[in-house]
């Protein structure tokens, strides 16, 4: 099975992504102080990195291996060789990292399903591997929206800074 990131969460980040590149072209083109294009130019970096980022990662879960798809990279860790599951949960984020010799791969609550994708996970690899807070974690899985939130706040900020720009040239 085939999981992806949040789209609730992909959705405004993708929208804040489009606002600042129209706020950028909007500086641009009414010729606003080169300070705060390059400001702009500096934010709408990692902001368009994480969104191609999110948009491409997916984790297929097989009975022989677990392979996580991200843009232009590609990483497999087969069923057999994982040593450990382990788990980190601060709040209300949670991370799962499968430790396969000198490999490993992090899962987080960033995925949509997460419940049932650490489920199907624990399903397959080994008993004897999961640690103790992972099987507490895959018994009530957190969720998590403060990304969201944030992200939808922004999205918020952005669009009213880009209409006090317009506002303000007009």
């Amino acid at each position: 099975m085939t999981f992806r990131i949040r789209k609730a969460f992909l959705f405004p980040l993708g929208l804040l992504a489009i606002e600042i590149v129209a706020l950028l072209v909007s500086c641009i083109v009414l010729k606003e102080p080169i300070a705060k294009i390059a400001i702009l130019a500096f934010m709408i970096l990692p902001v368009i990195v994480l969104f191609i980022e999110c948009l491409f990662r997916r984790t297929t879960i097989g009975e022989d291996q677990i392979e996580t798809r991200k843009f232009l990279r590609r990483k497999i860790v087969k069923i057999a060789e994982i040593t450990a599951v382990e788990t980190i949960q601060v709040k209300k984020r949670a991370f799962v990292t499968l430790c396969a010799g000198d490999d490993f791969l992090i899962i987080s609550n960033a995925y949509s399903k997460f419940p049932l994708m650490i489920s199907q996970l624990l399903s397959y690899v080994p008993a004897e591997t999961v640690s103790e807070e992972t099987s507490q974690m895959a018994e009530e899985p957190p969720r998590k929206s403060t990304d969201i939130i944030s992200c939808w706040l922004a999205v918020a900020l952005m669009g009213f800074i880009l209409y006090a720009q317009l506002r303000m040239h007009s």
